[in-house]
């Protein structure tokens, strides 16, 4: 099959995707109750289009970065950004007691931060090395400072809901959640997928990407805003959901090669079937609650890990 029919397949895997989100849960939708079209419209198509817009985001995003790094193990989560819109939500539900607007506004001021703080740690020049360590220095001690707003809490119902909210889900997520999200994902999305030709270049080295014309830090400053929005908008909506952008691009790369512009737009595609998929599993597992979609990600994202490391000690051993 070539490049077009496997981009079709993908596609067609995604439409088939949002049509089992839409109809899939602990009560399947049915099409015959008066209530069906309000359950449509207000829940289950908000949920999926979400679930669609984050997966692309992700999935697109984690191609990006593993291109303008040259690191296949980077991730969104490189930037810290995700643990810094953890940070302002984390505040807000333990100390101001709000959520809805009030919420999704704190995250994306962490988000915003995170951003600023890697700019200021790296606007001399755009080094990856150093892209990668402002990013790990930020994750560290935002992750840290979650966990000292959590252990000095008074209210532990708060906590509890706190930590069920950082497990990340689409459940529940409504009209005007897709409303507050979608257009910083559609914006990020829009930003990341225009990266493939300067991707390109800078796979031959940076001295090689100038060489042809193409400014590094400008592309630095457009993955990294285009990443952090899109993240950052992501954690506001649903909590931390993590591994997409890892293992989408990993699964792909064998199909669609290994040059950064063929990858974005499988990886987009991927990553929304993925998330979908998931979220519809998720519903559909046994039990009175649903497991939460970052739980579920996390149980796919560390047996890939593993099994990359275990391939990469093979490798070493040959």
């Amino acid at each position: 099959m070539n490049r077009a029919g496997r981009i079709l397949a993908l596609v067609l895997l995604v439409a088939a995707a949002f049509a089992l989100s839409l109809v899939a849960g602990k009560q399947w939708l049915p099409w015959d109750s008066p209530a069906a079209s309000a359950i449509f419209v207000e829940l289950r198509l908000p949920r999926a289009a979400l679930g669609l817009l984050l997966g692309a985001m992700l999935g697109l995003s984690g191609a990006v970065l593993q291109g303008f790094l040259r690191n296949p193990l980077a991730d969104p989560g490189v930037l810290g950004v995700s643990s810094s819109g953890a940070l302002g939500a984390v505040f807000v539900i333990l100390y101001v007691g709000a959520s809805g607007l009030a919420l999704f506004a704190a995250a994306m001021a962490g988000a915003l931060v995170a951003l600023l703080v890697l700019t200021a740690l790296t606007w001399r020049g755009a080094d990856a090395v150093a892209f990668i360590l402002a990013g790990t220095v930020l994750s560290s001690l935002t992750g840290a400072l979650t966990a000292f707003l959590i252990a000095i809490a008074p209210n532990p119902y708060a906590v509890a809901g706190v930590l069920d909210w950082l497990m990340g889900a689409l459940t529940d997520r409504g009209l005007a959640d897709l409303a507050r999200a979608a257009p910083f994902l559609v914006a990020s999305i829009v930003l990341l997928a225009f990266t493939g030709r300067a991707l390109d270049a800078l796979s031959l080295g940076e001295a090689a990407a100038r060489s042809l014309g193409i400014r590094v830090d400008r592309l630095q400053w457009v993955v990294m805003v285009g990443t952090g929005v899109g993240v950052g908008a992501g954690v506001a909506a649903t909590g931390v959901i993590g591994f997409v952008g890892l293992v989408v691009p990993h699964l792909l790369r064998p199909l669609f090669g290994h040059r950064p512009s063929d990858l974005l737009l499988p990886s987009a595609l991927g990553g929304a079937a993925l998330v979908l998929v998931a979220d519809s599993l998720c519903r559909l597992a046994p039990g009175a609650a649903e497991v939460r979609l970052g739980v579920a990600m996390a149980l796919i994202g560390a047996p890939f890990f593993l099994m990359l490391l275990l391939r990469r000690r093979g490798q070493a051993w040959i």
